[in-house]
Formats: structure tokens, sequence, C-alpha cells
């Protein structure tokens, strides 16, 4: 039966078999490939942490809790603020307003420039623009909005709802939806037909709630048809509260004399070029006399909500990874108080301090390492799946991953510092007779 091959740290120097000669050595010098290498050094690391499989599985675990918390905070908190970045965004990074300029005169702010009534097909000729609507504010004077003809004197006084004009494409741009009935269209607006559309909570002032009876109201002693009633705006919502008729309705009824504002729905990042054409395309000849509020190309919204974020998640990753850090301080402890004995049977037999440290050192880093990357692996799967089920975008940064594995490392080399010292520093004697 072969006999097994002694390790590098028990290889005593062979003997000479030969007579010295004048002015040789007693003692043949240890050849090179005899000392302990690196990779005896590792051999010896990685075949002592095998040899525990469930300490090593434990210890790992500690690692790949914290590496794993710390990078799917990161992802999560990349991918949450990405969400709610997107969610503010989503409406104010698609809309651009043009409204005439004003001047301050001592009655008040004027007007000193008109939006054209074919203001919407100029618009809708630039690059950039998905739709657009003119919108008008109208006043009531002494006009109330009631949804029966009769004035009870002995009703309680009510406040009317608000009440504008726009032209057919405003639940269109501004995101709205019908909830019953029907938006009025552009034969309504061509033939200026006393129809309105109400928001749902002036529809709920109104006490109206279905339009299949064709309901009516009335502004001031004129009746209109009530043909639908919309909600849901995304942009806008105070229109939510207000009567809308047809813009050619509120110019023949209501005189109106020019449309109050141009509101469009744009392409994302289409805003600067569009604040610089929209003037020019709606009044070549008097651009200086509107104002553009245009969304800029980027926003920072998105950069404040996930710094703020990444702070709450990143202290709780690293209490989650300093608790993994002293589950593997205490196991590598833990083996140099078992393994005293062993350290002193090396030092005895000529190893060097700097060699049992750097022995218990890179069994700590192998943890750490595997550890690192383990949980990195777990936390982007974590963060890859939760994000497709709840139908979210995914951000994971590539270099949070695999800092992840280096952190790992890292913790290791650190935790395992303070053993492997104490490790170094016991003597051969005290450990042969068995002292700590």
């Amino acid at each position: 039966m072969a006999r097994p091959s002694r390790p590098s740290w028990l290889r005593l120097p062979r003997r000479r078999t030969d007579a010295p000669t004048a002015g040789s050595p007693l003692v043949e010098p240890v050849p090179h490939a005899d000392r302990f290498l690196f990779q005896d050094l590792l051999v010896e690391a990685t075949a002592d942490i095998g040899s525990r499989p469930g300490r090593l599985v434990m210890t790992i675990a500690g690692t790949v809790l914290g590496i794993g918390a710390l990078v799917a905070t990161v992802g999560f908190a990349q991918t949450a603020a990405h969400q709610i970045a997107r969610q503010f965004d989503a409406v104010k990074a698609t809309q651009v307003v043009v409204s005439p300029a004003e001047a301050q005169t001592r009655g008040g702010s004027v007007a000193t420039s008109r939006l054209p009534w074919n203001a919407v097909d100029r618009a809708e000729t630039l690059v950039g623009i998905e739709s657009a609507v003119l919108l008008a504010e109208l006043s009531l004077g002494e006009d109330a909005i009631t949804a029966v003809p009769i004035h009870d004197p002995s009703a309680a006084a009510t406040a009317s709802p608000a009440l504008a004009a726009a032209t057919p494409e405003l639940l269109d741009v501004l995101r709205g939806s019908i909830e019953t009935g029907r938006m009025f269209d552009a034969g309504h607006e061509d033939r200026a037909d006393r129809v309105v559309v109400l928001g749902t909570r002036a529809a709920d002032r109104l006490g109206i709630n279905r339009v299949d009876s064709q309901p009516s109201i009335f502004i001031g002693d004129v009746a209109y048809a009530v043909i639908g009633i919309y909600g849901g705006l995304q942009a806008k919502g105070d229109l939510l509260d207000a009567v809308v008729m047809p813009l050619s309705t509120a110019q023949h009824d209501r005189a109106l004399a020019a449309p109050g504002t141009l509101q469009a729905r744009i392409l994302p990042g289409t805003g600067p070029q569009l604040a610089e054409q929209l003037p020019l395309a709606l009044r070549p000849d008097d651009p200086e006399g509107l104002e553009v509020a245009a969304p800029a190309a980027s926003s920072s919204l998105g950069e404040n909500v996930q710094a703020d974020v990444n702070i709450v998640f990143l202290v709780l990753g690293a209490i989650v990874l300093l608790a993994g850090a002293l589950g593997i301080a205490n196991v590598t402890m833990l083996n140099v108080m078992e393994r005293v004995p062993e350290i002193g049977l090396r030092r005895a037999l000529g190893s060097s301090g700097r060699q049992i440290a750097g022995q218990f050192i890179v069994e700590s880093v192998v943890i750490g390492l595997l550890g690192g990357l383990i949980g990195s692996a777990l936390a982007v799967a974590a963060v890859v799946g939760i994000s497709v089920a709840q139908q979210w975008t995914p951000i994971v940064d590539p270099w949070v991953a695999a800092g992840g594995v280096v952190l790992g490392a890292i913790v290791g080399l650190v935790a395992g510092g303070f053993p492997a010292r104490r490790a170094a520093r016991i003597e051969p004697v005290t450990a042969l007779r068995g002292g700590h």
C-alpha cells in the first residue's frame, strides 16, 4: 500500500549520502521547490474549509445575507426610484403649455397677444407634438349653472361649477377618459352646437350621473345638452369641477374673444426644441408675445428620489453586512482556538508566523468571496424576478453586482485579520502544552 505524501510543511531536509567536501556546508540547502509557496498556502486553507461543510455553510450564510441584502437594496432602490420618478414625470415630461404674454397694469394683468383660432392645426405640424387642445376659462357673470330651469328661492344657495371651453382633443391631450356618454367632436365644433360635457365632480354637484335620458343643464336661461361625463384627468385636474363646451359655442354664446391657452401632449425629450418652435409656428408675426412652459430634456426628480431611497436602503444593507462580517470573524476565531495544537506543531516544524496568519486570512477571504458571489447572484435574481412580477423595469448596475463580490472578499479579509494575527502570535511551546 502506497504511503500518502506528506504536505510541504512536514518535509524534512534530505540527508546527504556522500561525505562533505572541504568548504561545503554540513547540511544541503533546501531546494526552492520544497519551500512553503503560495499554492501550498492555498491548498492548506481550502482543504481546511472543506473539512467542515456544516460550519462552512453557516459561515457563508451570514456573508450571503449581508452582501445579498446590500446588492438587493441598491437594486430595489434604483428600480423603485425609477418607478416613482416615472410616475411623477409621466405627465409633466409630456405636456407643454403656450399662453399669451401678460403685462401688469393698475387694474391687474392684461394679455399682450392672442393665440390664433387655428392654433391646434399649426401646432400639430411640428415634429414632437402628438396632440393639442385649445382651452379657455369662461366667466359666468351673473349667470348660474343649474340642472333645472326653475329657480327655487327656498333652496339653499350652491356655488356653480366652473365653466370652460375647449376643442375636441381635450381628453386625448390631458389623458382623460369618458365615464359615460361621449365627447363632443369636430361636428359639434363646426356647428357651434349647444352641448357640454361634465367633469365627474361637476356632475355630482349637479346631480347628473347618466346621459341616456338626454339631460340638460342651464347656463343662465340657455339650455345645453349633456352628452358625456369625463374623469381620470392626469393633467389639469381642476377641470373635473368644470362644465366644458365647444370652443366655437363659447365664441358664439359667451362672446369669447380668443383662446386662453394651448396645451399639447409631446414626445419625451422634445420640450426644449418645441419651446423655440411653437411661438414661431403660432405667431410668426409676434413670437415674443407668447410664453411657453415646456419640460426640460431630462428631469432631476429621478436622481433626487433615487438618492433619498438609496440612503435608507444602504444603511439597512450595511447593518446586515456588519452582521455577516462578525459571523466570519467569530467562526475564524473559533477555528483558531480549536486548532491551537496544530498551530503549535506547525510552528515547531518551522512554519513562520506569517505563514500561519496567511492560512487563516486566505480561509476568511475565500469564505467572503464565496458569500459575496452567491449573495450578489441571489440579489440580482430577486430584483429581476420581483420587478417582472410587478411589471416594473428592473434596474441593476453591473458594477454593483461585481462590487458585491469584491466587497465579500474584503469583508472576509478584514474579519479574518484579528484571528489570523492571534494565531501568528501563538508560541510553539505554549501550544504544545495545551495552553491558549
